[in-house]
């Protein structure tokens, strides 16, 4: 990123991001609203030290200070963002559970919560392949997997649109699985999480990513305007746990298998908007490793 005032001004003036606390800006506004934590940068600090001359940091190292902190202190959530209707058709019509889930196991004081499960339900579309690539072990037609917290579900058929596009995915369940475990012992290669579709609330997720494209957008002579990154947001409506609908601004969740999110000030009471803080892993050098 770039630290100059001057730089960060003209980011600002000519609009490629929205002001000074924008979650993409490397700015104390802007890293707080982003939902990095005080302490996560304190450390970050101390492992790069102070140096004299110019030097570039490894952004990278930042956000590992910021997972570490988060892990230890985030309440888990399930949160959907790219919803695949899921019906379970020899699941009781009109029946719903409760489902004992984890808050933060690592943190056993923050203890457990109930999350309502039914019929029909929503899964991540990356959850799901009609065929499935070599290694990929989660649902897809004949494959059974589990529902995080719940049931072993096993899909039979699919219903696609007029484009040819599936829209739901129809599956049984084996109600001997409750909680997750097999009482016969068989075993499941892939884990999922899940919505009822009926209790799940809408939310705006603001999915960030780095401002540049590259580690030093200083270095060379194209400009650094030249090395912006146009996909640094991505805004995508998805679906949250009922208790997400009017949280906090200002706190910070893991959205399970996803990654650190913090509710933002534009949310509203039934309106909730979160920012992406960090993903659960470090999917940018893999990404540059692809494009070399």
């Amino acid at each position: 990123t770039v630290m100059s005032k001057r730089k960060l001004r003209r980011l600002v003036e000519d609009g490629h991001v929205n002001g000074w606390d924008d979650p993409r800006m490397p700015t104390l506004r802007g890293m707080r609203r982003r939902g990095y934590t005080a302490e996560a940068i304190l450390d970050f600090i101390e492992r790069v030290g102070v140096a004299k001359n110019y030097s570039v940091s490894d952004v990278s190292l930042l956000e590992a200070c910021v997972r570490e902190d988060l892990n230890r202190h985030s309440l888990r959530r399930m949160v959907v963002l790219k919803p695949l209707k899921v019906i379970i058709d020899n699941y009781p019509q009109g029946q719903v559970e409760e489902m004992n889930a984890v808050n933060n196991p690592e943190d056993e004081s923050a203890g457990t919560r109930k999350v309502p499960f039914s019929k029909v339900l929503y899964i991540e579309q990356d959850d799901f392949r009609e065929t499935p690539p070599p290694k990929y072990y989660r649902l897809f037609p004949g494959n059974e997997v589990r529902l995080r917290y719940a049931y072993f579900i096993k899909c039979t058929h699919v219903v696609k649109d007029e484009k040819g596009d599936v829209v739901e995915v129809h599956c049984t369940y084996d109600p001997s699985t409750r909680g997750g475990d097999s009482p016969d012992g068989r075993k499941v290669k892939s884990t999922i999480h899940w919505l009822s579709a009926a209790h799940a609330k809408e939310a705006e997720i603001r999915m960030y990513d780095r401002l540049f494209t590259k580690e030093d957008p200083e270095e060379g002579e194209e400009g650094f305007l030249n090395c912006l990154n146009p996909d640094s947001l991505q805004v995508l409506n998805g679906y949250v746990e009922p208790g997400l609908s009017s949280p906090e601004p200002g706190s910070r969740y893991q959205f399970e298998r996803l990654g650190y999110f913090c509710v933002d000030p534009d949310s509203k009471p039934g309106k909730p908007v979160f920012n992406l803080t960090v993903n659960l892993k470090d999917t940018w050098s893999k990404i540059e490793k692809k494009a070399q």
